[in-house]
């Protein structure tokens, strides 16, 4: 049974026209070590109050990389679901919809009636931005119009996109964006026509002004900037160039080559109070961002979107090492040939993309000590490759081979045809929709008088990314169940609902 309209009714829930308030209690462990190697388990209650704002405000988008594979398909998905528009392939009529987005296509359990299991949209648990309600705008090295430039996405059926060009040019062209050769492939060179000169102060300051202009302009409540542009390599991380807030600062000031591109629009948005998502591998958020966004208070999130072969992999590995097997060795290939992979096949971004595809496994292997003795780990190899022919249909050949009962092998061979940008969309949106959500939650625990604000580094939305950012000691969870019962059972808590543990006691005593 699915059902579109409820509310909660629970003395632990209130509702009010300004807020959903609700009180959780929170089961949790206390482990500690004992005599002769044993440890004491201690089941732990605490109390959390939280209070979501109902309102949901008028939300305009900064893409950084707007003209794009990603950023124009985002933007030509929104208009094809608004203008309902539809279009004839060799396999018929098509609609738009917006499936791959758990904000808008999946499905929650709220419990059963009469035997029957009763189901509701995500998107009903709390007060959430329509994709169709956002405005979107950004940034790109390419000054191209957004018509001309999902013409060189290839991505979109061309039926569709004769009929996306009226609207398409109706948007603002990009903005100009910031460009350091320096960051990525020397390929992309030819696209950069459109980009902010100056030193990193004065693009910092330039970044900053076109988002309170476009706030303005827009007539916007709210803004969230999310970085979808090229891959970068990754920064050096040094004690007294952006080991601190001071640090990093100071660098910017004095031109520092190694404060890139992205970091400087996450410090603009970090100064305008804007959250900040990143899409891609690099480690943007250095330590002294991470510490600027915690004092500031302004949401942070990454890094590399979760899409396709490294999705399936957190979902497979955590499977077979939950099942008592043993996975010894992963090998990755990909190929594709959109401006993504063409960006990737320079070593030093191949590498940024290498790491956050190579780190998926690890909790999931530390989990079990039955498995893998101390320091054991998988071989694990990730191999890119650009073929220009494929364009976005990124091929991805994975092989596991684990091992089994009494010295037993197991081969998993799995050939995935991953429309890359096709499958990136709906993630950004559930990443903006997100975001912005966790923006206007409040949380007061036991100890604390007051409500305040979740913590900056949204760990909430790790099930959306490829190397979750986490606070530091946070242990980080990559097996995709784990990612996305964490985030359900938040926004249950949010409506006084109690987690779901999938146990259905009434039907088993």
């Amino acid at each position: 049974m699915f059902i579109d309209k409820y509310e909660v009714k629970a003395p632990n829930v209130k509702y009010s026209e300004e807020h959903i308030t609700s009180s959780f209690n929170y089961q949790s462990t206390a482990i500690s070590p004992g005599q002769n190697g044993s440890w004491t388990v201690t089941p732990t209650n605490s109390t959390f109050e939280f209070k979501t704002d109902r309102k949901v405000p008028r939300v305009g988008v900064m893409l950084v990389g707007l003209g794009g594979n990603n950023g124009t398909t985002v933007a030509a998905g929104i208009l094809a679901n608004k203008h309902g528009l539809t279009w004839v392939t060799k396999e018929g009529v098509k609609k738009p919809n917006y499936f791959g987005s758990l904000t808008q296509a999946a499905s929650v359990r709220l419990g059963n009636f009469e035997g029957e299991e009763v189901y509701c949209p995500f998107s009903t648990l709390l007060p959430m931005v329509h994709p169709e309600d956002m405005v979107i705008g950004g940034w790109d090295i390419s000054g191209m119009n957004m018509a001309d430039a999902m013409h060189r996405a290839q991505v979109i059926d061309f039926e569709l996109q004769k009929q996306l060009v009226p609207y398409l040019k109706e948007m603002d062209a990009p903005l100009p964006g910031i460009y350091d050769p320096t960051f990525i492939a020397a390929n992309q060179g030819d696209r950069a026509d459109n980009i902010i000169k100056g030193s990193k102060r004065e693009q910092l300051e330039t970044v900053q002004q076109h988002i309170k202009e476009f706030k303005e302009s827009k007539q916007v409540d709210k803004v969230v900037v999310l970085w979808t542009a090229n891959t970068e390599r990754y920064a050096q991380v040094q004690e007294g160039l952006n080991d601190t807030v001071e640090n990093l600062m100071a660098a910017v000031d004095r031109d520092e080559a190694e404060v890139s591109p992205s970091t400087l629009y996450a410090i603009a948005c970090i100064n305008e109070g804007v959250p900040f998502i990143n899409g891609s591998p690099q480690n943007t958020f250095v330590p002294g961002l991470i510490d600027y966004a915690v004092e500031k208070g302004v949401l942070i999130a990454g890094d590399d979107f979760k899409s396709g072969q490294t999705k399936m992999k957190s979902v497979l590995v955590d499977f077979l090492v939950g099942a008592g097997i043993k996975p010894v060795s992963i090998v990755s290939y990909n190929h594709l040939g959109n401006n993504d992979g063409m960006n990737l096949s320079a070593p030093q971004t191949f590498r940024s993309k290498e790491i956050s595809k190579s780190n998926v496994v690890d909790d999931m292997v530390m989990s079990n000590s039955i498995l893998y003795e101390p320091g054991e780990h998988p071989d694990h190899c990730v191999v890119i490759k650009y073929v220009p022919y494929v364009g976005d249909s990124k091929r991805a050949l994975d092989e596991y081979v684990s091992e089994i009962f009494l010295g037993g092998k197991n081969t998993i061979a799995m050939h995935n045809t991953c429309e890359d940008s096709l499958l990136a969309a709906p993630i950004i949106l559930d990443l903006i929709i997100l975001a912005e959500l966790f923006t206007r939650i409040e949380v007061r625990t036991e100890d604390s008088k007051d409500f305040q604000g979740l913590h900056p580094v949204s760990t909430l939305l790790s099930y959306l990314t490829k190397a979750p950012l986490v606070p530091q000691g946070t242990p980080v969870v990559n097996a995709l169940a784990k990612q996305r019962a964490m985030l359900e059972n938040f926004m249950r808590a949010c409506v006084g609902l109690p987690p779901e543990n999938n146990l259905m006691l009434e039907f088993k005593v």
